[in-house]
Parts: C-alpha cells; structure tokens; sequence
C-alpha cells in the first residue's frame, strides 16, 4: 500500500479537493499503539489496488496532533485513534476506529456511495 504521508495543515484543502474525482482514505495512526498496528497490519494485507480507486494518507497523531485535531473538526468527527476516514466530495462519507477498521466495510462504503451517485 502506497501511503501518502499527512504532515502539512494544508493538505486538507488538497484531499477535500481530490476527493471530488476520487476517495480518499485518511488513516490516523500511532506507532505507540499495537491496536493501531493491528488495524493498519489488517488493512494492508487485504488491501488491493487494482479494485479500488482511492488515494490513501497515513497521519501520525503522535508527530502531527494538531493536524490530526484539525481533521477532526473539518470533517466533523471525534478524534481518535486508530482511525480511518473516507473522503467524497469534500465530506467525511464514514469513520472507523479501532478494530471496526476493516478493508471491506470501506469497500461496503464506497460502493454504496457510488450506487447512490
């Protein structure tokens, strides 16, 4: 999985941006938390390109906590962590935290959005 890195304030106006031509996942996570790891391990291994057209940010709250609070309030969600957002159309469509992170209720979300479209 190829991750773009989330360290700038400003990328959220690029990723609200992209997201009105295609997903975009935000993963909040901390290396500090093997819940975390987990969740990100669990993603990972069942994650496949070819299927999914979505732009994935990894964010680390421990190095970034002020822009992982700053997604927070521009998307409207609590922060925690781990947690993942999915991006359309500049809104957050889903969030998940924890172990409720899984690649097939992002993929579940995004097809439902695209029935909706």
């Amino acid at each position: 999985m190829d991750w773009t890195p989330f360290t700038e304030p400003g990328q959220i106006e690029e990723i609200k941006a992209q997201s009105h031509s295609a997903f975009v996942l935000i993963f909040k996570h901390s290396h500090r938390c093997s819940i975390s790891s987990v969740a990100l391990h669990r993603l990972q291994a069942k994650w496949n390109l070819t299927s999914l057209q979505i732009h994935p940010y990894k964010l680390n709250v421990i190095t970034a906590r002020a822009i992982s609070q700053e997604v927070a309030g521009t998307f409207g969600v609590r922060h925690e962590s781990p947690q993942i957002l999915l991006i359309k159309n500049g809104e957050c469509i889903m969030h998940l935290s924890h172990l409720d992170i899984s690649y097939s209720r992002i993929t579940s979300a995004i097809d439902d959005k695209e029935l909706a479209d």
